[in-house]
């Protein structure tokens, strides 16, 4: 077959590649208008924003031949943004879509939930039944999870929109809204979703489509009108993330460390002198791993690169470039997204430097420090131009590719008498808690440089600023628990997810798999990470899934 697929400049396409390489399949990327007459079957793999998405394909001179193509009737495969520009318009843009499918496509209401709609949802099939063959379902199983990352959706209403709706494939509830996750009809199949980071699901469902002959792409009916009502919960699942802090060591070899109180230095003698660097693996390696144990999603945080040059950083991209090959859930990578002058005084912007991630196959960006100086800044002004990093990145990529992690400590005061700024964020310990908390009351401090600099600002004010400047999620360390093997800071996560409507993943502390537990069933937390306990085999990702499961918390089994 003459498979291409669509690049239209920006977002983690790599991914795709990567799978399809994966599972044998050759193709050629679309370069030129010409390419869609040579095309057989085509993939668009659209990653990020409505509006950039149509911008680019615009500036390419791509955006018309591909209405071309879809209507030729030869085999076509939208992903995520390869699917919703088949819509009419959006509210994320001012630009219209393609048309093809007669509806607009809307924003999640966040009354009920976290809005984007982020992680491991089934998929409800529309147009078949229960009994049907994979020749009818395009190999979409509706009892397999498939990662979702969006924050805009075409919300599934056949008394609105019911032309539209007989595109429909198949339909996913998340709070109390039905969406469209998949369309089918004739030589249209798209996916809300995304198969390239669904795990062996996801690959099932590429292998399904690809080795079908491309005849069979190309009459898909209309589908069925039916009734939909939601049911009392969705099924997104509760993530588990496996981090890994990446730096070099003294032999300038990267390797995966952990540290306690972010000390990643082995202790050699009595008086607790510095050794090597504590090596507890090789990032590619461990990420493998990790992707087979079932992880929901990979974390890569560089902690001592980017000094000067992070565009000139290649062992990092080089990390990245080979993760993604293997590896196929979703992956973020942190540290150095920031603006910054090589060292032959070239400016590189934070925007250019997440870009060169994503190409490599990242799809989130972890951003830290900077968050902190780009909500002082905001906090002390009101305003933004749009040019920093949270802002210029969400931007073009979505909401949905930018991470804040924050890392505070607890400041105490006396409950009494403190009358100070923070005072509605206070935290009071329980008089049936641990011990050391009884009686004492403690607000959040925000701090930089990996805990090394305390910054006149509350963790709930960083979370409020990032999520108004344009982040997608938040990642809440605790300095006070790192390492300790107490468990997660519920108090801590608690506050920080009662002050946002994006999601949050809790970090920090995760020192047995029942502390997993305790974090989804004393919080609304929609994932949480660990690394040390990981990377030690204290812990495995299993075991974490099974006590989860146990417990009653909805979580996907495999990878």
């Amino acid at each position: 077959m003459g498979l291409y697929l669509l690049d239209y400049g920006a977002g983690n396409v790599q991914s795709l590649a990567n799978s399809l390489i994966s599972l044998g399949y050759t193709f050629e990327w679309i370069k030129d208008t010409s390419d869609f007459a040579k095309a057989t079957s085509l993939i668009f793999p659209g990653v990020g924003a409505f509006e950039t998405a149509i911008s680019h394909l615009a500036s390419r001179g791509l955006l018309q031949p591909l209405r071309e193509y879809i209507l030729s009737g030869k085999p076509y495969f939208g992903i995520c943004i390869g699917m919703q520009v088949l819509f009419e318009a959006s509210a994320e843009a001012s630009s219209p879509g393609l048309g093809v499918i007669p509806c607009p496509i809307q924003k999640f209401d966040d009354e009920d939930k976290s809005v984007p709609h982020m992680g491991w949802n089934t998929a409800d099939l529309v147009n078949v039944t229960s009994s049907s063959s994979n020749e009818d379902t395009e190999g979409v199983d509706a009892s397999s999870y498939y990662y979702f990352v969006h924050s805009f959706c075409a919300k599934y209403n056949p008394d609105l929109h019911p032309d539209a709706m007989r595109w429909v494939h198949s339909t996913t509830q998340y709070g109390q809204e039905i969406f469209v996750s998949s369309v089918r009809r004739g030589n249209v199949f798209a996916t809300q979703f995304h198969p390239e980071k669904s795990g062996k699901a996801g690959l099932a469902l590429l292998e399904e489509w690809l080795r079908k002959p491309e005849s069979a792409h190309t009459y898909a009916p209309s589908a069925p009108l039916v009734a939909r009502a939601p049911k009392p919960k969705h099924n997104l699942t509760k993530r588990i993330v496996a981090c890994m802090d990446v730096r070099a060591n003294d032999q300038g070899d990267l390797v995966v460390t952990k540290g306690d109180q972010y000390d990643v230095r082995e202790k050699t003698t009595a008086a607790e002198t510095a050794g090597a660097v504590r090596n507890l693996g090789k990032p590619v390696s461990l990420a493998a791993r990790y992707y087979q144990a079932g992880a929901d999603e990979l974390c890569l945080l560089n902690i001592t690169s980017f000094r000067h040059s992070p565009l000139q950083d290649q062992p990092m991209l080089a990390v990245v470039r080979a993760a993604a090959e293997c590896v196929f859930v979703p992956l973020t990578i942190g540290g150095g997204i920031k603006d910054s002058v090589d060292p032959d005084g070239t400016k590189r912007s934070a925007l250019e430097v997440a870009g060169a991630y994503f190409r490599a196959g990242a799809d989130k960006v972890s951003i830290g420090s900077e968050a902190v100086y780009a909500v002082e800044r905001f906090r002390e002004t009101g305003r933004t131009d749009r040019t920093g990093a949270i802002e210029s990145i969400a931007e073009v990529y979505g909401k949905q590719a930018v991470v804040v992690s924050i890392d505070p400590r607890r400041v105490y005061v006396d409950p009494g008498t403190y009358d100070g700024p923070y005072k509605a964020e206070l935290v009071h310990g329980q008089a049936d808690g641990a011990e050391h908390e009884r009686g004492k009351a403690w607000w959040y401090q925000c701090t930089v440089s990996g805990g090394r600099e305390s910054r006149p600002l509350s963790a709930v004010q960083l979370a409020r600023g990032v999520e108004q400047l344009g982040a997608g999620e938040i990642l809440v360390n605790s300095i006070d628990r790192d390492g300790t093997g107490l468990g997660f800071d519920l108090a801590l996560v608690n506050l920080i997810k009662k002050s946002v409507k994006i999601p949050v993943v809790a970090s920090s502390g995760a020192g047995a798999a029942a502390h997993f537990v305790d974090v989804f069933n004393g919080t609304e937390v929609e994932a949480a990470l660990a690394a040390g306990i990981f990377h030690r085999e204290e812990v495995g990702i299993a075991e974490v899934k099974q006590q989860m499961k146990a417990a009653g918390i909805n979580v996907r089994d495999s990878a």
